[in-house]
């Protein structure tokens, strides 16, 4: 069977995965089919470049994703490209729709992360309070 799963590359501590099409059986780093995208994880959001084209033509010979490829190519629009192209869709129809995909994934990401730094801050300062007060308790 054919997978769609990351390839480890980089430094220790700064990894950098090539997204590629390999038999299941092959170890994470060996040999591999076809290179088709590129994910960086160290930039936010993480940087991800997947050729549609070919993504799309091993899931449609039987290649299966891993679940983290799986949410990249959903961020990206490629599952929602492959599901236009069954249901006849026109290239420019299909562009349209992925960008504004593409727009939305991005503004949730930011709204999201936003959220992430306010529950934080929150929290930290919530234990601020809660030690202030024991302290004024002891008194």
């Amino acid at each position: 069977m054919v997978k769609l799963r990351l390839r480890r590359k980089g430094r220790i501590h700064k990894p950098v995965y090539d997204i590629v099409a390999v038999d299941a059986r092959v170890k994470r780093d060996g040999k591999f089919l076809e290179k088709i995208g590129f994910y960086d994880p160290n930039t936010s959001p993480g940087t991800v470049r997947i050729d549609t084209e070919r993504a799309i033509y091993w899931m449609n010979v039987g290649a299966q994703p891993t679940e983290r490829i799986r949410h990249m190519m959903s961020y990206e629009g490629v599952l929602l490209a492959r599901h236009l192209q069954f249901k006849g869709k026109s290239e420019e129809e299909i562009a349209q729709a992925v960008e504004k995909h593409k727009e939305i994934a991005n503004a949730r990401h930011t709204r999201r992360k936003g959220l992430r730094v306010k529950r934080k801050a929150d929290k930290i300062q919530a234990e601020k309070d809660a030690k202030e007060a024991e302290e004024a308790s002891a008194e």
